[in-house]
């Protein structure tokens, strides 16, 4: 009888905080979670990322000497394999990897730096045939002293990668060769000074991006021409409420698949920021905040049914998950798994049976 097979998910952690490295879950049909198993053969596996196929999950190793790991999910998706030794990426603690051009991409927060690693046909890793520095400091001195890369993923196009440096207050846009692997720098967009830059999400239609900034609790909302790979900021808009008091490090920022909606991750206010997109030109207006579920809200990541919202809570160790209202926007809390020191989520697509 024929049939599908439950999507999974996969939740990197930080195995020097107690986490248990990469937790295989099931996603049940109410987007509920469940632990099937975990391997600590990632040393603090703190990103993930899926290939197109998804055949083949791919972490960083966020430590000194940094690596990225291919692990096999042909075999058996619940039970990731690593085929052959970390990769050393040439760069010190990266946080963020994304696939562009068949080549894997780290952000190295430590070194601020880009790496570009092959991917070999059967999903592996070759090493690096690019490892890119970038240059320049920001305003905030214990902070962005010098460059910190944080995140970076290609535009829907594929035709450029953005690499965002919390550091020097910049998303550098790169051109990736894809027959030899290098990293070609095009354009530097700077930011406000001392925001910080984080991550960056593109909207659906292609022509518009959103940063999220980590030492002010922004999002920048930016407009994007993938012909000319420009960048181009065009306002700011806050992710918590005026008068907010206390630690508030926003981390992660998430776009609905329809371009309504916005969700921001805040830390320290633990709290996930609504915003809607029906201003002019799309730019965010915060709506609300809603609980995190827990504490240090690290990661944001939307399920395969796109109306479930999922936090990776790291202080408090687990995946809250939300029923989004389709309407408003607005997360409810609809339960939550343990997760120790977790750092991220990424979910496979269902399989046919």
């Amino acid at each position: 009888m024929g049939g599908g097979r439950a999507a999974r998910a996969y939740i990197g952690s930080f195995t020097s905080a107690g986490g248990h490295g990469i937790t295989t879950a099931s996603v049940g049909a109410d987007g509920s979670l469940g632990a099937l198993h975990s391997t600590r053969a990632v040393t603090d596996p703190s990103f993930l990322a899926l290939s197109a196929d998804g055949g083949t999950l791919y972490a960083v190793s966020e430590t000194e000497d940094g690596a990225a790991v291919a692990l096999d999910l042909g075999a058996d998706r619940d039970r990731p394999a690593p085929m052959g030794r970390a990769v050393p990426v040439g760069g010190d603690s990266p946080t963020h990897l994304a696939l562009a051009a068949d080549h894997l991409v780290t952000a190295n927060y430590g070194s601020g730096s880009v790496s570009v690693l092959p991917v070999r046909e059967d999903g592996g890793l070759g090493a690096p045939t690019a490892v890119h520095r970038h240059r320049g400091s920001g305003p905030n001195t214990g902070r962005q002293e010098g460059p910190h890369a944080h995140a970076v993923l290609p535009d829907p196009s594929g035709r450029w990668v953005l690499a965002v440096d919390l550091g020097t207050d910049s998303v550098y846009v790169h051109a990736l060769d894809p027959r030899t692997g290098s990293l070609n720098p095009h354009r530097e967009t700077e930011l406000r000074p001392g925001s910080g830059p984080r991550h960056l999400v593109f909207h659906p239609a292609g022509d518009r991006a959103y940063v999220i900034n980590e030492l002010e609790p922004t999002v920048t909302a930016c407009r994007w021409d993938a012909e000319t790979g420009e960048l181009t900021p065009a306002g700011e808009s806050p992710v918590v409420p005026a008068g907010a008091e206390g630690e508030r490090f926003p981390s992660e920022i998430v776009i609905s698949r329809d371009g309504r909606f916005l969700w921001a991750a805040n830390r320290g206010h633990d709290s996930i920021a609504v915003l809607a997109l029906d201003g002019p030109a799309g730019t965010p207006r915060l709506v609300t905040t809603v609980g995190c579920g827990g504490h240090w809200p690290r990661h944001l990541a939307l399920g395969p049914d796109g109306g479930t919202l999922y936090a990776a809570n790291e202080r408090s160790g687990d995946v809250t998950w939300f029923t989004v209202d389709p309407a408003t926007g607005v997360p409810r809390r609809s339960g939550s798994l343990e997760a120790p020191a977790a750092s991220c989520v990424v979910f496979g697509r269902p399989e046919r049976a």
